[in-house]
């Protein structure tokens, strides 16, 4: 009885983690569309988070000198990367083609496996590879000539990139037999790196802060600006991240990963009902094929023996979006953290 109600808290938890990441591009484009540069955006999501986790960061200071290039990857790529690239993207595209678009990198990183570092994968892998692609030539309408910004799109693969990009920074930098880090302290102090590396890019002292004491408009509602930051910055990235953390290490990876792709159905969804971004139905067939290939995908990927490991958001999350929209396991698993 009591493992039961232990498995339905740990699947409330990651559903929760998934609506939380799903909702940061949501709460985002508004703000965006309200004046704000997709980077201050961004810089405001991560400095905001960053400074709560700030004790977090503290407690767990002795990584800065047991993994520093994992802390240095996980907050340029992961943090700063993705979630750049995934804010910027939705500034053009619709917010489930672009988390549709990151989903890509669990194929990206089988492909950096088969033909980079020559090793083997499963035929199931390479079906999901498969899957996840046709899918997206559906999301995108590719048969009309693209129907979206070519270059969203490419800002939303920028993203699925540097989740691919951690993972291979991750997997280099992996050892048998080396406890894994502590994942809350390395998002902890991800978020802190992101926010160095963006305050440089950004520059925030740039910013027009009249926008957050304004309005933005979510199809025709009204909003305080404010109030879709804090959610942003509470519920999109501290919230998200340590329900995230708990859930994965609670729940079997098959199911984490299963909640982990509810994250871009969740995005459309709020996106279709709060923003009025239709999606046509081949889309939302092209969407479950993507994601049904990521996990396959995912799935299939040869990992190490220890150490961080990423996954598709995301990240899940990786975010992701986010992101990263960017989930961590004990090990660390990066996907949402985009997003």
């Amino acid at each position: 009885m009591h493992a039961s109600q232990g498995r339905s808290a740990s699947l409330g938890l990651a559903l929760a983690s998934a609506f939380a990441f799903g909702g940061s591009g949501v709460a985002a484009k508004p703000l965006i569309e309200a004046g704000l540069d997709p980077l201050h955006v961004v810089w405001l999501r991560v400095a905001g988070a960053a400074l709560v986790m700030l004790p977090v960061a503290w407690r767990h200071r002795l990584l800065v000198r047991s993994r520093p290039i994992l802390l240095l990857g996980f907050g340029l790529l992961a943090v700063a990367g993705v979630q750049a690239f995934y804010f910027a993207a939705i500034s053009r595209i619709p917010v489930g083609v672009a988390l549709l678009v990151e989903y890509l990198a669990p194929a990206l990183v089988l492909g950096w496996v088969r033909f980079v570092q020559r090793r083997p994968v499963s035929r199931g892998a390479a079906v999901g590879v498969v899957l996840a692609v046709g899918g997206l030539t559906c999301v995108v309408e590719i048969w009309s000539g693209l129907s979206f910004d070519v270059l969203g799109l490419l800002l939303a693969l920028g993203a699925a990139c540097c989740q691919v990009g951690y993972f291979v920074l991750s997997d280099q930098g992996s050892a048998e037999g080396v406890e894994p880090p502590h994942p809350v302290g390395v998002i902890a102090y991800g978020l802190l790196v992101g926010t160095v590396v963006l305050t440089v890019v950004a520059r925030p002292w740039g910013m027009d802060w009249s926008v957050l004491g304004g309005s933005a408009g979510m199809d025709g509602t009204d909003v305080p600006a404010w109030l879709l930051l804090v959610w942003i910055v509470l519920m999109s990235t501290v919230f998200a991240y340590v329900t995230g953390v708990i859930s994965v290490r609670l729940l079997s990876p098959a199911v984490a990963g299963v909640v982990a792709c509810l994250e871009a159905v969740i995005a459309t969804v709020l996106a279709w009902v709060m923003l009025g971004e239709h999606l046509s139905a081949p889309q939302l067939i092209g969407g479950s094929m993507v994601l049904i290939g990521a996990f396959i995908a995912q799935s299939g990927t040869p990992k190490t023996p220890s150490g961080p490991v990423a996954s598709g958001r995301g990240e899940g999350r990786t975010a992701g979006p986010d992101g990263g929209r960017a989930a961590v396991e004990g090990e660390l698993s990066s996907g949402r953290a985009a997003t």
